[in-house]
């Protein structure tokens, strides 16, 4: 899982030219996307259509570049393809599209995508089905109140068969979370609302396991995951900073980024970084 998500980033960094990407975000998601894949869910490029398969949906959307990377690495996608991001060619943006396959579910407007998997959820419930279904959210996304409507529903409804993933990468856009909507003590707040709480270390593939291992963590209760993650994990020159949310690196900067990522030092970075919304 490490040399997959190693090969990820690089898809991400590639995307973070000719228009860029939410870089920052999408590097902190990269280990929880790829774990899930790998090892939790039922999902391959052979099952994509099968009505007993598993579902992932990517309510950050902004995420997509780390979604795609992986979907590149398991087959769902051709490589090449992510040389179209942004072009009028294909369907690959700066959020999710159905076009492209093992996507669920459209998603970019956050806090819409935690009902969508109540209601798969529950459909699956009411229908007697094992498939389990995986949301991922941000945690900036949760000042959005639907995401605590759902957890109240998911609980009402006794939906253990739902995981919420939340990526704690400490930021929402340009700012941390602490300094504009404090969310701590986030883990008490969840069970507050009726949830069965696991808190890990979103990089650690042994921890994450771990927690996933208990699934569902207690009957009658929807599943979150507080995965604490380093917004742009694995580029130093721009981890955790507030001015690379959003980058568009020239061709020789995402060079210098893809020795970094693998553990050369780089000069410091010059592009000027833009700020989409």
């Amino acid at each position: 899982m490490k040399k997959i998500a190693l090969n990820v980033r690089e898809h991400i960094i590639r995307m973070a030219t000719a228009g860029g990407c939410f870089i920052g975000a999408s590097l902190s998601a990269v280990d929880l996307i790829v774990y899930l894949y790998i090892d939790f869910l039922n999902v391959n490029v052979n099952n994509l259509d099968d009505p007993d398969r598993d579902y992932l949906f990517l309510s950050k959307g902004h995420d997509v570049p780390a979604l795609y990377g992986a979907f590149v690495e398991l087959g769902f996608l051709e490589k090449e393809r992510l040389n179209n991001h942004l072009s009028l060619t294909d369907h690959i943006y700066w959020h999710p599209n159905t076009h492209i396959p093992g996507v669920e579910f459209h998603s970019g407007s956050l806090g819409h995508l935690p009902a969508v998997a109540v209601g798969v959820a529950m459909d699956i419930k009411i229908r007697g089905g094992n498939n389990k279904v995986v949301c991922i959210l941000g945690d900036g996304e949760l000042n959005e109140g639907s995401c605590w409507e759902a957890i109240l529903v998911a609980n009402a409804y006794k939906l253990d068969n739902l995981v919420f993933v939340v990526d704690r990468n400490q930021f929402q856009a340009n700012v941390r979370t602490e300094e504009l909507v404090p969310l701590e003590p986030l883990q008490d707040k969840f069970e507050a609302f009726g949830a069965a709480v696991k808190r890990v270390n979103g990089h650690d593939f042994a921890a994450i396991k771990q927690a996933f291992d208990t699934y569902p963590f207690q009957r009658d209760k929807v599943n979150v995951v507080i995965a604490d993650t380093i917004r742009g994990k694995g580029l130093p020159s721009i981890q955790e900073r507030a001015d690379r949310w959003f980058c568009n690196f020239s061709a020789g900067e995402v060079d210098q980024l893809l020795l970094e990522l693998h553990g050369h030092a780089v000069t410091e970075l010059t592009s000027e970084t833009l700020i989409v919304r």
